[in-house]
């Protein structure tokens, strides 16, 4: 078994706050709109080390601020433990420090505010967003060793707010898909997505089966890919006010999925790749970024960017790559 290096850890904390930031300024906006913030600002800003302030970029959402308190539970437990992180995911939602709001892991919180137990207070099944699945990436930092902790403990952090199977499935591919980055130094797009199959599909049959199909579709180009990505398990008839990819756990799953094995090399591509084609870009620029920095590490994530992380003027991008570290130190005792 290959050892992950330190810079791994780091790379995928970084690599999802900084997915996130990147696309947060467009979250929601359209296919278009998000064509030309790649072309215009993102690919600009890649390659050039001084960013002008007037360029509001640095700012890191939900999906990592919740990423983030579940490394804080692990290193603070010594363990994964969904009480404690269950304790977090209520604490950040009732001091309004969470910064923008899942409405389904909203509820949820609001239901462990009041003493609901974790394993009680999710979202029931039908709602199907990606909220378990955005947070999942340290779930594969803890058990890159070891797949079956790794299913459990995935399916665990997620049904504290989303109890659809679908949802645990999600949970598990992002993960999976990050603890399978640390351990490769190349990636094989077919068994990346067969070993991805396997674990999901013990939560939802759909999800494993569209996770299979994406060895057909991660040779299309992204503006035909996309057309595949973003219908996948929807209901036919089914419309909603989303362009692009909504925050349908299945389609942004498979879109971030996508993102990373077009070009796992690199991550700017792969964070361009995720926002360009519109919708929920925050979200699955922060699960593709997890998942490349896992695996290029965060020497190839670009630094004068990650210079530029906040939450709110709190744990930026120093704070962020010490609280990785403890984990990977704590990881590496254990």
């Amino acid at each position: 078994m290959i050892i992950p290096r330190k810079e791994q850890f780091s790379g995928c904390l970084i690599g999802q706050c900084l997915g996130d930031a990147l696309g947060f300024p467009v979250e929601g906006h359209s296919p278009e709109a998000c064509r030309k913030y790649v072309e215009n600002i993102l690919r600009a800003i890649y390659n050039k080390e001084q960013i002008e302030e007037k360029i509001l970029i640095g700012q890191y959402t939900d999906d990592s601020q919740l990423a983030r308190e579940l490394l804080q539970s692990y290193v603070a437990c010594k363990k994964f433990d969904p009480r404690d992180y269950a304790r977090r995911i209520a604490s950040i939602f009732s001091e309004n420090r969470i910064v923008g709001r899942g409405r389904a892991t909203e509820l949820a919180a609001m239901r462990l505010a009041k003493g609901i137990p974790w394993e009680d207070a999710g979202t029931p099944p039908g709602s199907a967003g990606n909220g378990s699945a955005m947070r999942a990436g340290p779930i594969g930092l803890m058990f890159f060793d070891n797949p079956q902790e790794l299913i459990l403990a995935a399916h665990d952090q997620g049904r504290i707010t989303h109890k659809d199977s679908r949802c645990s499935a999600g949970a598990v591919a992002i993960a999976g898909a990050v603890a399978l980055s640390l351990q490769n130094k190349q990636i094989d797009t077919y068994n990346f997505l067969d070993r991805l199959g396997e674990w999901t599909k013990k939560f939802d049959r759909s999800v494993a089966d569209f996770i299979q199909q994406l060895n057909d579709w991660v040779k299309l180009p992204p503006e035909e890919a996309v057309n595949f990505i973003s219908k996948a398990g929807i209901e036919p008839g089914y419309s909603d006010q989303w362009e692009g990819i909504s925050p349908f756990v299945t389609g942004s799953v498979l879109w971030s999925l996508y993102s990373f094995l077009r070009t796992p090399d690199d991550y700017r591509e792969t964070i361009c790749t995720a926002i360009a084609v519109g919708g929920d870009v925050d979200t699955t620029a922060a699960m593709a970024g997890a998942i490349s920095g896992a695996y290029n590490g965060l020497e190839l994530v670009p630094s004068h960017l990650t210079s530029r992380l906040t939450d709110r003027g709190r744990w930026g991008f120093s704070e962020l790559v010490e609280l990785a570290n403890k984990c990977y130190d704590l990881k590496m005792r254990r």
